[in-house]
């Protein structure tokens, strides 16, 4: 079964490539196929493979040889990985579709705010509607707190803008309004402190290293990613050791 999910996840994650690079062009995701950025020639069913085809490529186009982007596999892999993940921790449970939405939603977000600094309001509308069913169906407990959570993930980020004068996007500030929709008040306030402290600690290694100039932005939607799945799958462990101090 863990092999069988791995695989599924694989596939999603090459969808989810496609998606995050043509939505935000306003292209479809279906037609036409996947074709090289440079040459466009259109790759055969032998260069779909997701991760294989880069291995047995080398990382090159068969036709031009333009190098392949390694966010390809990346998303691809981490897909699977997640997918297989979510399943050991909750089985085949309400959580467990839940976790997988998430991945999906912050997968494409991921190619989204890496390719273009963008987290597209088509992506986030077609989320929102699946959450909104998912929590009809499976609601939290109190049920308005999915109506907080959105509240108090949209306020805080849209004050931080204000205060900040532009540092979080329009694209993290609705972001995190879906994000609390699903997770409720607590845990959406913990995965955006869970997100900030992986963003700074990456930010701040990236200016050590001289990979990140100062003042240049970074995308910040990996890191809700991050922080996000960080919460939702291990938020009582979070929280205990937290307590622990007191």
């Amino acid at each position: 079964m863990i092999f069988i999910i791995f695989i599924y996840g694989l596939l999603f994650g090459s969808f989810f490539n496609v998606a995050g690079l043509r939505v935000p062009m306003n292209q479809s995701v279906i037609k036409p196929g996947s074709s090289c950025p440079k040459c466009h020639k259109s790759l055969s069913p032998i260069e779909l493979i997701p991760v294989i085809s880069f291995v047995v490529c080398k990382g090159k186009c068969r036709h031009c040889s333009e190098p392949i982007s390694y966010l390809y596999p990346l998303i691809e892999l981490l897909t699977g990985i997640l997918f297989v993940m979510a399943y050991l921790h909750f089985d085949w449970t309400f959580d467990f579709l839940i976790a997988c939405t998430l991945i999906s939603l912050f997968m494409i977000i991921t190619v989204t705010d890496i390719c273009y600094m963008l987290i597209p309001d088509k992506i986030l509308i077609v989320f929102t509607l699946i959450f909104l069913i998912v929590r009809f169906i499976d609601p939290l407990q109190p049920w308005w707190d999915s109506i907080t959570g959105a509240a108090a993930g949209f306020g805080l980020l849209l004050l931080i803008a204000m205060v900040s004068r532009g540092a979080m996007g329009g694209g993290d500030i609705k972001l995190f309004a879906v994000l609390g929709l699903v997770l409720g008040t607590k845990l959406v306030l913990l995965s955006f402190f869970l997100a900030v402290l992986f963003g700074a600690l990456a930010g701040g290694i990236g200016l050590m290293t001289g990979m990140v100039r100062k003042r240049e932005p970074i995308p910040f939607g990996p890191f809700i990613g991050i922080g996000t799945l960080a919460a939702y799958f291990y938020h009582h462990e979070i929280l205990a050791w937290y307590l622990s101090f007191f």
